[in-house]
């Protein structure tokens, strides 16, 4: 295939980029600035501008783009940014694949899509959760309507654990001079997923016409946040004896800290598993083996 991606800089980008290429497809990369190697095109979704011939012979387009959300407290400029930077440039190109007849749309979304479900297991079929992530990923998922005639799959991924970048990025530190603990009670489920697995599994979502609709991209046991603790510990070597108290977090990050640290998602990747992927990393302690 020919997959136009955009969002190829980033951790998930570089590394799906690799992976396909690996795999002989083809890939092109949608840069925010003038283009400069033979496999980027040029664009800029606020104007809704994109270089001509972008979408020549593209069999799939993925789109990855999105401002992190952390650190820092969610004003509601900061609220505002972080959901045009996700809903603009998923318009523009669902409004591509349709025009020029694409078949396949994969768009990222995330789990907090359900809000905090605390020990509830939850799937694809679940509804919309409340609070600031839920909203944005409903608006976020709403904003590929005008793919409708293509294949349109929104991949609601979990906490990336990777070798370099993401969750981990920030706690190996911590957690190495032995300053790692809990969250709060430590009761909040997190989706985890080994970057492998998000990989294979938006490679395989691409490869299989079957998947279509809401995919979650999480492990297939999520665990608590104490749970998790200590298997990070132990993946690092180093006790992780400290709490870190629910006021102290929410003074530091407000709603950010709230959403994002204190609730948590006990969701399970039903269709992914149902369409026969095969996890690499099927435990929490596999996932971290690999990273760590």
């Amino acid at each position: 295939m020919r997959v136009l991606i955009a969002g190829s800089g980033g951790l998930i980008g570089t590394a799906l980029t690799g992976r396909l290429r690996e795999s002989g497809h083809d890939v092109r990369r949608l840069v925010r600035r003038t283009a400069r190697a033979e496999d980027e095109r040029g664009w800029d979704p606020p104007s809704g501008r994109i270089d001509d011939g972008a979408f020549d012979g593209v069999d799939a387009v993925v789109n990855l783009c999105g401002a992190p959300l952390l650190p820092g407290r969610w004003s509601g400029m900061r609220k505002q940014q972080l959901l045009d930077s996700r809903v603009e440039p998923t318009e523009v190109l669902a409004e591509a694949v349709a025009e020029h007849g694409i078949g396949v749309l994969v768009n990222a979304s995330a789990v907090g899509y359900y809000g905090n479900t605390g020990s509830t297991v939850v799937d694809e079929n679940t509804k919309a959760g409340n609070g600031f992530l839920a909203e944005m990923c409903t608006e976020w998922e709403a904003a590929t309507a005008a793919a409708a005639n293509a294949r349109v799959v929104s991949v609601r991924t979990g906490l990336v654990l990777a070798r370099s970048g993401g969750l981990l990025d920030v706690l190996r530190p911590l957690f190495r001079f032995a300053l790692g603990g809990r969250l709060g009670d430590g009761s909040q489920y997190m989706p985890w997923i080994a970057l492998d697995d998000e990989i294979g599994a938006l490679v395989h979502i691409l490869e299989h016409d079957t998947l279509s609709g809401p995919v979650n991209l999480t492990g297939p046991i999520p665990i608590a946040n104490a749970e998790f603790t200590k298997a990070l510990g132990h993946a690092v070597h180093r006790p992780a004896p400290w709490w870190v108290p629910e006021i102290a977090m929410k003074i530091a990050l407000g709603q950010a800290a709230e959403e994002m640290a204190l609730f948590g998602q006990r969701a399970v990747p039903r269709k992914l598993e149902a369409s026969g992927y095969a996890f690499r990393h099927r435990t929490v302690d596999s996932a971290l083996a690999a990273a760590t």
